[in-house]
């Protein structure tokens, strides 16, 4: 993969992927074995987050992966994103990292859902 013009912020502004195989992953949200989604903003990005590894990993891939990521926020708050990066960061190459778009939603499929 190429990476082109990676940002301090923790995603790339292109990446380039040759060969090999695509893996397409649908929308991962925080919601747990009972269908519920638990938890403030930060408690359901790690989940989510965790979950997208858990995919990953079923499809032999890691975060290393990833090219391109959307992230949707309900009610986003420009001050929810130092905490959405710092989140984000456990878990993603910052020196390669994806190409990356975050959207503020008014909500997603369940009231419960928030990313």
């Amino acid at each position: 993969k190429t990476f082109i013009d990676p940002y301090p912020a923790g995603y790339s502004a292109a990446v380039v992927s040759e060969g090999g195989r695509t893996i397409q992953v649908s929308g991962v949200t925080a919601r747990d074995a009972s269908g519920k989604a638990k938890g403030n903003l930060r408690l359901q990005t790690e989940q989510v987050y965790e979950q997208i590894g858990q995919v990953l990993q079923k499809a032999g891939a890691t975060f290393a992966d990833i090219v391109k990521m959307n992230i949707y926020v309900v009610n986003y708050r420009p001050e929810d994103l130092p905490m959405i990066r710092e989140v984000r960061a456990r878990f993603l190459d910052q020196q390669r990292p994806p190409a990356s778009t975050l959207v503020g939603v008014q909500a997603l499929f369940g009231p419960d859902v928030l990313i």
